[in-house]
């Protein structure tokens, strides 16, 4: 479907020519924002990410299924999946776990701001982020660590893409880190505004799967209002300490998908919000999933670390500092505490780690430690 789309923000307005997938839309999938950030003024919110916006899990599942369904049979093996940290974490995992019947030699890696004391395998920069710097870790796991070093294609992941530059870093430094078999490279993302620029920067054949591609068109106001940005580019451990189950979902390479939280049986009908935090959220997300199929009326969403102003898609905001040690903001975007009768906080560090001023602006609430049950 073609459609034109135009948002107008304090800092400017954008306008879009785009083209989306059968069942999708430009209304299903995105608004725009405002970010408070000097390198770049517009941010593309996804309605069925459950990261800025609450979303239900089944609507969440039919994004990454749609997306996953589109790349092709027949690409050479084995098969490295890679997700943009933070936002894009959870669904690089979605999207592989859908992957994975189809090629049983796929892997899974997540880029992280989050080192963990590992080998890394290379870092790289996203010039326009809030926090620019990336990095990648080498599997622990021995066999896995050959299959990502003999991987033939390249599945690179994120919500969406402006100009591709983030992927064609990425690439660079993957290959500058010793990816030398790989033959075949395809790029994921719900939306695509770059119009495949990464095919024709690099030496191999590219191919581009999105819900909705397009182009875009960026007037800046001619007296934007001056832009608050918080400091968040930090790129550290943290002082409070990370669950070993952290190891189970993406930084350090994963092959399967096992769901690895448990709560409480909900009640038919029951409104839960579950809460994933900052990169975590694809095993918060697989609880979600499970709470939906028991009959409860189930929507996911993130704490995050980049700042958004009010505004256009984004209703609300909590603040509140961040739950890893690292002394930053961290944000909830569009909750409304009152609105749920259960409130599930997903969290990879102690519960003592949490913001207190945040916890307490929730009634029905609890912390999910990350406690590997099975």
């Amino acid at each position: 479907m073609e459609e034109h789309y135009q948002a107008a923000l304090s800092a400017g307005v954008m306008s879009l020519q785009l083209h989306s997938q059968a069942g999708w839309s430009a209304e299903t999938l995105f608004d725009m924002a405002q970010r408070r950030n000097p390198r770049r003024a517009f941010l593309f919110v996804s309605k069925i990410l459950g990261r800025h916006i609450p979303c239900p899990p089944r609507l969440i599942r039919k994004a990454f299924t749609d997306l996953a369904n589109g790349i092709p049979d027949g690409l050479p093996g084995p098969v490295l999946v890679i997700g943009m940290a933070e936002t894009a974490v959870g669904l690089a995992a979605g999207v592989h776990s859908v992957l994975s019947p189809r090629y049983t030699d796929s892997l899974l890696l997540t880029t992280t701001r989050h080192p963990l004391g590992g080998e890394l395998l290379c870092h790289f920069e996203e010039e326009h982020s809030h926090a620019t710097a990336h990095l990648v870790h080498l599997p622990t796991d021995p066999t896995l660590r050959e299959k990502l070093l003999q991987a033939r294609t390249l599945v690179m992941v994120d919500d969406e893409a402006t100009t591709g530059k983030t992927f064609l870093n990425l690439f660079n430094a993957l290959k500058k880190a010793g990816l030398s078999k790989l033959e075949h490279v395809v790029t994921a993302t719900l939306t695509d505004w770059s119009e495949n620029a990464l095919s024709g920067q690099i030496d191999l054949p590219v191919k581009a799967i999105s819900l909705a591609r397009g182009c875009w068109q960026w007037e800046p106001a001619a007296n934007p209002p001056p832009i608050n940005a918080p400091h968040v580019n930090i790129t550290a451990r943290g002082s409070q300490p990370l669950n070993t189950i952290a190891d189970l979902w993406g930084r350090t390479g994963v092959e399967c998908h096992t769901r690895l939280l448990t709560a409480k049986a909900p009640q038919k009908g029951q409104r839960i919000l579950v809460l994933g935090s900052g990169e975590y959220v694809w095993q918060p997300y697989l609880l979600a999933q499970w709470l939906e199929d028991q009959g409860a009326e189930v929507c996911f969403s993130a704490t995050s670390r980049s700042p958004v102003a009010i505004g256009n898609a984004i209703h609300s905001a909590m603040s509140f500092t961040d739950n890893y040690g690292l002394g930053v903001p961290m944000y909830v975007y569009n909750v409304d505490p009152t609105q749920w009768d259960r409130v599930i906080l997903c969290s990879e560090t102690p519960a003592a780690s949490w913001d207190p001023s945040f916890l307490a602006q929730f009634t029905h609430l609890e912390i999910n430690e990350a406690v590997h049950d099975c």
